[in-house]
């Protein structure tokens, strides 16, 4: 059930330059990741204006800007292994956006279990 909220901190004078179908890539990369079956991997796609971020002492050089990823999983994995999984998921998703791994940062949500439902059903 891997929900990922992705959000790309873009220029303020850039327009979203994202190729047709990113958000797809996006899910399918990451479903690779999760070993998930076909539609089983959701991805939100948006963009943050520079103007709306920032970091204590950095200028924000474009080149530089972030993607922030925001996961959910029915169960995440523990220790090691979600570990691992976040690595493999920040290096994957860096390729596919075209940008600095180090600058991907990942945020595992609690576990969706009992707090998401699809349809109506709620996932146990």
């Amino acid at each position: 059930m891997p929900l990922l909220d992705i959000e790309r901190v873009l220029p303020d004078a850039a327009t979203d330059t994202a190729p047709p179908g990113l958000a797809r890539t996006l899910a399918d990369a990451a479903a690779k990741v999760f070993g998930s079956a076909p539609g089983h991997t959701w991805v939100r796609l948006r963009t943050l204006p520079q103007s709306a971020y920032a970091e204590d002492g950095e200028p924000g050089a474009a080149a530089a800007l972030p993607v922030f990823v925001t996961v959910q999983h029915a169960h995440p994995p523990q220790g090691d292994a979600l570990a691992a999984q976040a690595r493999e998921l920040t290096d994957v998703l860096a390729v596919v956006l075209g940008c600095d791994p180090h600058r991907v940062h990942v945020q595992i949500a609690p576990a969706g279990a009992g707090r998401q439902a699809f349809g109506g059903r709620l996932v146990t």
